[in-house]
């Protein structure tokens, strides 16, 4: 079972090497490298096995614009396992114990662009991000209530935060 920890500086490089392995390209790497440091980070956890980081989360703010106000909400994005490592329950682990981080940090609603077959086992539902306008639609746009019916009744617009463009 792998160790999950919150990702120190020391981990940077060994993340952005995972996020290339992962998803056989720089892009995922560089949207950690910018939501770090342009401060919009709410968590960032690692997963190690020995003195290997075999895992990683990151959750970053997210705005979903209401009327006249703003939900401040977290998105889910990216997560990433080592493919030697895949299907051992550390991707379940970092989703599980990132989304109780972010409960205890007192976030209400996460978001997440995702496999429609994994995040619903976690609690996330295409239904309740059928409310909320962004880039994304389908059966992999997904968000989760940590605090009961924070999404109740809500319809906005969500805006990711800049670095999300490395997607462009």
């Amino acid at each position: 079972m792998a160790l999950i920890r919150e990702e120190i500086p020391d981990d940077y490089d060994a993340v952005r090497e995972l996020n290339r392995t992962a998803f056989e390209g720089e892009a995922e790497g560089e949207l950690v490298d910018r939501l770090r440091s342009d401060g919009a980070v709410i968590v960032s956890l690692v997963a190690v096995e020995g003195c290997d980081i075999v895992g990683h989360i990151l959750f970053s703010d997210l705005l979903i614009e209401i009327d006249q106000a703003i939900l401040h909400a977290v998105s889910l994005a990216p997560m990433a396992v080592a493919p030697t490592f895949q299907r051992r329950g550390i991707g379940s682990d970092l989703v599980r114990h990132g989304l109780a981080v972010c409960r205890e940090r007192g976030k209400s609603v996460v978001v997440v662009l995702g496999h429609p077959e994994y995040y619903p086992r976690f609690g996330f539902s295409t239904e309740l991000a059928k409310s909320l306008r962004g880039p994304y639609s389908g059966d992999a746009w997904m968000a989760l209530e940590l605090v009961p019916d924070a999404l109740d009744g809500v319809q906005g617009t969500v805006r990711y935060p800049k670095a999300f463009d490395v997607f462009s």
